[in-house]
């Protein structure tokens, strides 16, 4: 079994990623016990989605952030294929466009936050406007020093009222980084996602592994917290997501609404309903 806990930044901590493994088995023997765990939680998660979206009172909202590489897209494929996909939702958030821009920062997320009944999945997040905007300088220090409280105002109203916040940092090794993204160069299915800057960008790990730290230590909440999840290994990755989202509809525990009553009636309303149209 994942002990969780392990990987949860507590409240007031500050980690420090580089003295963080970014390749680690996370208790497990092998990869396929770690596939085979999976496949389990992939199939219990179907299971339990499926009576969240028939009570339709409370909501997941799960949060992927990380370095480029890191798998945020592959994580998602390998959570979530087997589940309806009628029941979740993905948002990928990219550069701002212009009635974005015109709106507050967190506007875009707010409009985004899943449905009742729904599983939402952010790929980055609101996050974005405490990392990229302090990195590349896009905001002073004064205006992105303040968005720790704002984002945890928000996610605590998230939760008060019924969406459960899992908030995932996907720890990547600069090494690994490298040889996934040198991987792109020799894949004709990925070269459109390369670019000179991927490589150039690698310039300032430094200035993003502070900006995270900074991120885990001012906003893993105990109504939102965050977990540092080694993500070198993708398998590993994969099971441990896995198990954060059955913990937390385990922890719903979403129960089916009450159907009608007189079943009895219902059965002979229906055979006479079959009768009658032959």
């Amino acid at each position: 079994m994942i002990d969780l806990d392990q990987h949860r930044v507590k409240p007031g901590d500050r980690p420090n990623l580089s003295e963080i493994p970014a390749r680690q088995d996370a208790g497990l023997d092998s990869k396929a016990d770690g596939e085979a765990l999976l496949a389990s939680n992939v199939e219990r998660i179907d299971e339990l989605q499926g009576r969240l979206w028939a009570e339709g009172r409370r909501s997941i909202l799960l949060v992927l952030q990380g370095m480029d590489t890191s798998g945020k897209d592959g994580t998602i494929r390998k959570v979530f294929t087997g589940v309806n996909p009628a029941a979740f939702e993905i948002h990928q958030f990219g550069v701002p466009g212009p009635h974005e821009i015109a709106q507050d920062y967190l506007w875009r997320a707010h409009a985004r936050v899943p449905r009742r009944g729904r599983i939402g999945i952010f790929n980055r997040s609101h996050y974005e406007d405490v990392l990229v905007a302090r990195v590349a300088k896009l905001v002073e220090k004064s205006v992105w020093k303040r968005r720790y409280d704002h984002i945890n105002d928000f996610e605590r109203m998230l939760h008060d009222e019924g969406t459960s916040v899992v908030k995932c940092f996907l720890h990547i090794s600069r090494e690994e980084q490298f040889e996934r993204l040198n991987a792109r160069i020799d894949d004709p299915r990925k070269n459109w996602k390369l670019s000179p800057s991927d490589f150039t960008a690698r310039a300032d790990w430094p200035e993003y592994r502070e900006a995270y730290e900074d991120m885990l230590a001012r906003c893993s909440t105990k109504q939102a917290p965050w977990y540092v999840v080694p993500a070198d290994r993708k398998w590993v990755r994969n099971v441990i997501v896995s198990q954060l989202i059955l913990d937390t509809l385990e922890k719903i525990d979403p129960k089916y609404p009450k159907g009608v009553e007189d079943l009895e009636a219902l059965r002979t309303f229906a055979r006479d309903h079959r009768d009658a149209n032959g």
